[in-house]
């Protein structure tokens, strides 16, 4: 059986966005769901339950992805295992797809390629995105796509997950390049900021956890991916795209400098995108 652990925090908007993919399908009995609603003050858990026995709900006031994610390797026992954040969208099919790809045993982690949809982005969100496409970073499914997979043997690499910002990029360092692997038919649907101030604080925190990871775990870094330096550089060669490269760079420029500076507050409280967890109607749930 294939487990599954949702970390969820206030999600009450897109929970059953998630676990419809899953639990109205006719192989929803070949997974277990573990979700782990963490600090909510909503009604994320009553939502999660609704969907019945594959859905497992653990509810905890400690509100941190990372307790979380703790909780549901303790409640669950089966691998392969999934970890995926609840405001994405992955079918049944990807997963198992996914899944398939681990029994070969030769890698010991993977994740599908995000697929961004920009419906009610704004222009700018969608110059970024358009730059980004271009980029290695695209190509990097732990840490890009609000999903990963991993062997038994892969989840022994570590222990439990530290308290740290950045969970999923903490998880691709434990691996070298050729023991992990993004499958590109594979996809995850991702919904991002739809607006640059959104945007420029959900990369503010990304930095920030990878400041953080740096500094706590620096014998990691030797599993760094490819940077998107030298496809920048080669990009601004062509005129036509310098409106986004001038947004993306701007986006990136601003928020490392911001992670910078809150890395260095004692007490810097991280704030989560918003734009991204619109209200469903009761027509998207079913």
């Amino acid at each position: 059986m294939i487990s599954i652990i949702v970390p969820a925090h206030n999600e009450s908007s897109v929970i059953a966005r998630l676990l419809g993919q899953w639990v109205s399908n006719l192989a929803s009995d070949q997974i277990g769901v573990v979700v782990v609603c963490n600090g909510c003050t909503d009604d994320t858990a009553n939502v999660a339950r609704r969907f019945g026995s594959t859905v497992q709900v653990v509810e905890t006031d400690t509100a941190r992805k990372t307790h979380a994610l703790n909780i549901g390797d303790q409640v669950s026992g089966a691998f392969p295992r999934m970890y995926a954040d609840a405001d994405i969208v992955i079918t049944l099919d990807a997963i198992q797809a996914l899944a398939r790809r681990l029994e070969k045993g030769d890698v010991l982690a993977v994740a599908p390629t995000a697929d961004i949809d920009l419906t009610d982005c704004s222009r700018l969100v969608r110059e970024y995105y358009g730059i980004r496409s271009r980029l290695p970073s695209s190509r990097e499914g732990i840490g890009g796509s609000g999903v990963y997979f991993l062997s038994e043997a892969g989840r022994r690499r570590f222990g439990q997950f530290p308290d740290v910002i950045a969970d999923d990029i903490y998880v691709r360092l434990q691996f070298k390049a050729e023991e992990r692997e993004t499958l590109s038919h594979v996809k995850s649907t991702v919904f991002p900021a739809r607006t640059i101030p959104q945007l420029i604080a959900v990369r503010s925190r990304t930095y920030a956890g990878v400041l953080e990871i740096t500094r706590r775990f620096p014998e990691l870094s030797v599993n760094r991916s490819e940077t998107n330096d030298r496809t920048l550089i080669r990009l601004f060669r062509e005129l036509r795209l310098w409106p986004g490269l001038l947004i993306y760079c701007y986006v990136n420029i601003l928020a490392r400098l911001r992670a910078v500076i809150r890395s260095r507050v004692k007490a810097a409280v991280w704030q989560r995108d918003g734009t991204s967890r619109r209200t469903l109607s009761a027509g998207s749930h079913s």
